[in-house]
This record gives structure tokens, sequence and C-alpha cells, in this order.
């Protein structure tokens, strides 16, 4: 991991605006909660929010929804139907069925919508693609395929992986080509999976909790075939667990945003016990905080906010089917002014304006 310019400021700051989405009690589909949205701009010029919705016995989909903009700031959406249901084999268990927080980034270069989501099939929680042209129709593109790289002496495919998000530009690749770059989230704990096999961390890595990881894509061959983003190459860490409000894992928010100082990155950052497997983290707190990433080596950290920027306070936050989470994974810009959106104690959705503090 490369060390961070600890002189450069981070002057940024979320300001809470409110509750955009809860789930629907009469909707068998959200019964247990609706949460963890992506977000698109439909060909309409209408914002589009991308919800996962949970069903009874922790089943997800994936829902689209108009979201509801007055005066500038998003109040609430109208929800129109599923766009993406676990209905594939590797997106199904014999006991469990996902189809599970999805980040969206438009690559202009590119023309379409890029979904990462995770498939919560056989093996529990896998990365996947999905890409689209109007924000209605997605096609899955699949499961996603780490190359083998010699110098870790494992396999990232072998482990589950979450907090994956593609940067909307092309930026340099470390071996100097244009590449398309994408952030994930490996987790090393195999036993879970299977008994006393432990968590062999690739080598090098001497810290072992979940961490934030780059991987690219090279720009030409994904211009020549879209199947090419599922093929990622030379995957280093960027960032692991620093500050107080982080100490036992972090992860990558919403898309990468550029701002005059270079990648702007909205993270969670987690507190407390952090289950195995499928299971939930009761008894963690999830908070937000942000990173400053190089524009010209985006594996770079330039800096890293100390204190969290958005913490669990409200009801919709402290209460849910996980208390005490707010979850950053989308934003946009709406009349001027920036918006995340986030899920709430695993359960609702809300909304936050991103403030620049200084200048």
């Amino acid at each position: 991991m490369t060390q961070r310019n600890t002189e450069t400021a981070l002057p940024y700051a979320l300001k809470r605006v409110g509750v955009l989405m809860n789930a629907d009690p009469t909707d068998p589909l959200e019964a247990e909660g609706v949460l963890n949205p992506a977000t698109a701009w439909g060909p309409d010029g209408e914002l589009y929010l991308f919800p996962r919705m949970v069903a009874t016995g922790n089943v997800s989909r994936i829902g689209r929804a108009r979201v509801v903009i007055e005066d500038g700031v998003p109040v609430g959406v109208e929800r129109q139907g599923v766009v993406l249901s676990p209905d594939e084999g590797f997106e199904r268990g014999a006991h469990n069925a996902g189809v599970e927080d999805p980040r969206i980034t438009f690559i202009p270069d590119l023309g379409v919508h890029v979904m990462t989501y995770v498939a919560y099939g056989p093996l529990g929680p896998r990365p996947a693609l999905a890409v689209s042209t109007d924000t209605i129709s997605w096609r899955r593109l699949g499961p996603l395929h780490f190359t083998y790289q010699s110098h870790l002496s494992t396999d990232l495919n072998f482990f589950p992986n979450k907090d994956l998000v593609f940067f909307p530009e092309i930026v340099p690749g470390p071996d100097g080509r244009a590449s398309f770059a994408m952030l994930h989230r490996p987790m090393w704990d195999l036993d879970w999976l299977r008994p006393g096999e432990g968590a062999p961390a690739p080598a090098g890595v001497a810290d072992g909790r979940p961490s934030i990881w780059i991987a690219y894509v090279d720009a030409e061959a994904a211009r020549r075939d879209l199947s090419a983003l599922t093929s990622l190459r030379h995957s280093a860490p960027v960032a692991a667990p620093e500050m107080p409000f982080e100490v036992a894992k972090i992860g990558a928010g919403p898309p990468p945003l550029r701002v005059p100082e270079g990648w702007l990155l909205i993270h969670h950052g987690v507190t407390g016990p952090v289950a195995r497997g499928f299971e939930l983290s009761h008894g963690a707190v999830y908070r937000a905080g942000g990173m400053l990433l190089d524009p010209d080596n985006p594996a770079r950290v330039l800096a890293r906010s100390q204190e969290p920027w958005l913490s669990p306070e409200t009801r919709e936050e402290t209460v849910g089917t996980l208390g005490n989470v707010v979850f950053p994974t989308a934003v946009e810009r709406i009349a001027g002014t920036v918006y995340v959106f986030y899920g709430m104690a695993d359960s609702a959705i809300g909304v936050a304006a991103l403030e620049r503090t200084a200048d």
C-alpha cells in the first residue's frame, strides 16, 4: 500500500437531508427492508434509484424507482418494479439466494451503465456485473474473474468479495495502459465455508482485516467487447483500516467522484464484531468517511478523514434489521448539489448532501 501525503487536506463533509425510501409493508418483496441503493440517470432525464429489496428469508432483488425531486432536493420515490432477481445458478444456493448491494457507474467512454453487484450463491457472496443503456433492461456479463498474480501466491477468486465499484473515467493502469479501474473488498476468511481452512491472506499482506483493493481492465479490450469488464488484472491493496471509526473493516461506497484535488472516495468504516459467512454483524457500527485518491495513480491515498462524516444517530439509522448502520452506496449531482444515498440500518434509504468545508 502506498503511503499517503498527510499534508493534503480533505475539505468535505456530509450533511444529513432525510429519509428517501422506506419499505412498503404491503409488498412481500420488501418484507425485510430496502437498502444500499445504486442510482442512474435515465435517457428521459429522470434520476432512478436501484434499491436492494429484501424479501422474507433474506432473498434480495434489485428494484428501480424514479427519484422525486422538489426544488433540487430528492424527497421520495415512485416504484417501477424489479430489474434483477436471483434467477441464475451462480446467484442461488440450496438454501439462499440474492442479488445484492448494486453500485452503478455510467462510463461515457463505453456509453453504458455498469452495475456491479454481489451474487449470493452456492459459495457465498461473489462479485458479478450487468450493463444497460436505458437503465431498464440489464444484461448480465456474469461473475468477475481476477487474473492470477504470482507475487500474491494465491487466487483472489477463492474469496468472497464485496463493495465493488467502477471509476467513471479512464485512469492510468500500473502497466501504463489506459484502463478502467474497479475498487473491491476481498475477505480472506475461508473458515466459515470450509472449517479448518482459516484466513490465508495473500503474500505480502500483513493486515488481514477487510480492506479496499483496486483492479484494472484494459480500456481498449473493453471497447471491443464489454465482457472484458469481467476480467480484472493488477489487483492491489489501496487502503486498510486506519482510523478509530474503521478499526474492524472498511469498504468502498459510491463511484469515486472527481474533485479538484483528485478522486474523492466516500467509504464506510466499521467498529465492533465482524460476522463470519452469511451472518449479520450484530453489535457493529457502520459509519461513513472519505478518502482522496491520486488522479494519476488511484491506488495511492493522498488523504483520508480522521473522523467519520456521518454516524448513526436517527431512529432509521439506529433501529432496523442491522442497527447502527449508515452505508453510502451512490452519489449524484442534482441542481448543483452533490447528494449521497445510503442504507439506513439495513432497512431504509437515506440521503445526505456533500458539502465543501474549506477552500
